[in-house]
C-alpha cells in the first residue's frame, strides 16, 4: 500500500529482496569472502550470529556468488536432522535415491562425489541451516563424513549455520573437541552499529527506487535503538512505520512516529 505512495518500485524491505541488492555490511563481506575460500578449498566452516542478524542473507549471497559451471550447492534446512535423512536429502538434490542403511547412504554419496569431481569437474557445497538445534548424533556424522581417504582430503565444502547457542552451549565444550579441531573457518556476524543500520535502510530505499529522505535522524538513531541494529528487526519498524505514515499522508518519518510503532505494533528483538 505505501509502495505508490512513496513512489516505489519495489518493496525495500521484504524477503525477497535480490541478493546483489542486499546491503553489505564490511563483517558480512568478510565471511562472504571467507566462505568463497572455503568453497574452493572444500573446507569445513560455521557461521553463527543472533536471531535476525543476517545468516540467511549471508547464505543467499554466498549461494548466488558461485559459478554454476564450477560449483553445484546444496541446502539443508531441518531441525530433526538425522543422519539417514541427512545422506537422504543430499542425494535426492543429487538426483539419486537414497538406499535405506546409513553406511550404504554414505557410500553413495561419496562415490556420486567423485564422479562429479573427476567427470564434470565441479566442486559440491553442502549448507546446513538451524544448525543450533542438530544433536550430537549428527554434528558427530559430520566429522566421519569429512574423514575421507585416509583423512588427507575432504570430499565436499561443509558449511553448518546456526545462531549463537550453536558455539556457546555445544561446539566450545569438551564432548565436542574432535568435531571442532576439525572446523577450518568460523565466521561470526555481529549486530549493526548505528551506522550500518542507516546504511542498510538507505540501501533497501535505493532498491526500492526512493530518491527522496524518509526517515530523519532521530528516527533512524531510534530505529537503531529499538532494534539494536538487527536488521530483521529493523526491516520491521521501517516496514510498520512506511505503513503508518502512509495512513497518516506523512511524507517524513520522525522519531515520534517509530517510537508510537515501536509501542503500539509489538516489534521487539524477540517478535
Amino acid at each position: 500500500m505505501y509502495e505508490s505512495y512513496f513512489e516505489m518500485e519495489n518493496t525495500p524491505f521484504a524477503r525477497n529482496v535480490p541478493p546483489e541488492a542486499l546491503y553489505t555490511s564490511n563483517a558480512m563481506a568478510d565471511a562472504l569472502g571467507r566462505l568463497q575460500y572455503v568453497a574452493d578449498r572444500q573446507l569445513f566452516a560455521v557461521v553463527t550470529a543472533d536471531a535476525g542478524c543476517g545468516k540467511s542473507t549471508l547464505i543467499r549471497k554466498f549461494a548466488s556468488s558461485l559459478p554454476e559451471d564450477r560449483y553445484i550447492f546444496l541446502y539443508l534446512s531441518d531441525s530433526k536432522l538425522t543422519p539417514r535423512w541427512f545422506y537422504r536429502g543430499v542425494l535426492d538434490q543429487l538426483g539419486i535415491e537414497s538406499r535405506f542403511y546409513r553406511g550404504d547412504a554414505k557410500r553413495q554419496l561419496q562415490r556420486q562425489i567423485e564422479i562429479i569431481r573427476g567427470v564434470e569437474q565441479k566442486k559440491v557445497v553442502c549448507v546446513l541451516d538451524e544448525a543450533h538445534l542438530l544433536d550430537k548424533e549428527m554434528l558427530e556424522e559430520f566429522r566421519f563424513l569429512l574423514n575421507y581417504k585416509y583423512d588427507s582430503e575432504s570430499p565436499m565444502a561443509l558449511v553448518l549455520v546456526g545462531q549463537t547457542e550453536l558455539w556457546d552451549q555445544k561446539l566450545r565444550y569438551q564432548r565436542y573437541a574432535a568435531i571442532r579441531q576439525r572446523i577450518d573457518v568460523n565466521c561470526i556476524l555481529p549486530h549493526f552499529d548505528r551506522y550500518e543500520t542507516e546504511a542498510y535502510i538507505e540501501s533497501h530505499l535505493r532498491y526500492a527506487g526512493c530518491n527522496q529522505q524518509l526517515f530523519t535522524d532521530k528516527a533512524m538513531d531510534d530505529i537503531y535503538k529499538y532494534s539494536t541494529g538487527t536488521p530483521r528487526v529493523i526491516n520491521r519498524l521501517c516496514e510498520k512505520s512506511l505503513t503508518y505514515a502512509c495512513q497518516q499522508q506523512k511524507k517524513l518519518i520522525d522519531d515520534y512516529m517509530v517510537k508510537f510503532v515501536n509501542e503500539h505494533e509489538g516489534v521487539t528483538i524477540d517478535a
